[in-house]
């Protein structure tokens, strides 16, 4: 049976999603959490030990959403080019829809907060080391040109995470006029921008 307060937990959760993005490791506080939430502050002690714990969690629990969906993808049926397609493509929605809080964590992880610091390291090498299997699985099937690995790999980051992280953040700051910004939403920011990208960045790396 669940236990009463597992409900909390979720709660505290969903508030976290809303208000890290805006208040980082070190302006999200227990108070700021509990009110949004509407529990009692006691309760994040409860269920999470501390602060940190709660950051770790709620960093954790998103990235797991990422990579159960790029997981997904790799293992799809398909040859190693169109798996990695594909992965490239769920991996940029991901950014898309959370683009402030990656860059949130990033700009913590430049400051050297410790949580945002050791969850970079803990997770980075899962995704970055599944997108490297396919690469290296493609070129060994004769469909990507040898290349250095790490050298492909900042180069599809630049061509398709790159963009998001700039497009979304023009976006946020309502700078551009209206038929500008629409422009933006359906060229850099819509999933068939993002295939287009995704496609003319391997057509570039192909045998």
């Amino acid at each position: 049976m669940a236990r009463p307060s597992q409900a909390q937990d979720l709660t505290l959760l969903a508030s976290g999603r809303a208000l890290y993005a805006q208040l980082g490791c070190a302006g999200l506080s227990v108070r700021r959490l509990a009110e949004h939430a509407g529990v009692n502050p006691a309760m994040v002690h409860y269920h999470f030990k501390s602060k940190d714990g709660f950051l770790r969690a709620l960093l954790q629990q998103m990235y797991e959403d990422m990579f159960a969906g790029l997981s997904l993808e790799a293992a799809r049926s398909g040859n190693a080019l169109q798996r990695l397609e594909a992965s490239l493509l769920r991996l940029a929605q991901f950014v898309r829809e959370h683009r402030p809080t990656v860059a949130r964590v990033w700009a913590d992880a430049q400051q050297g907060e410790p949580v945002a610091l050791d969850f970079m390291r803990a997770n980075a090498p899962r995704h970055l080391g599944l997108l490297l299997a396919l690469m290296q699985e493609a070129e060994a099937a004769g469909l990507l040109r040898q290349q250095p690995p790490m050298q492909r790999f900042v180069f599809l980051m630049g061509a398709v995470v790159a963009p998001l992280m700039i497009a979304g953040s023009v976006q946020a700051l309502g700078v551009l006029p209206p038929a500008l910004s629409a422009l933006m939403e359906d060229q850099a920011l819509s999933d068939t921008a993002l295939r287009e990208r995704i496609g003319w960045a391997l057509d570039a790396l192909r045998k």
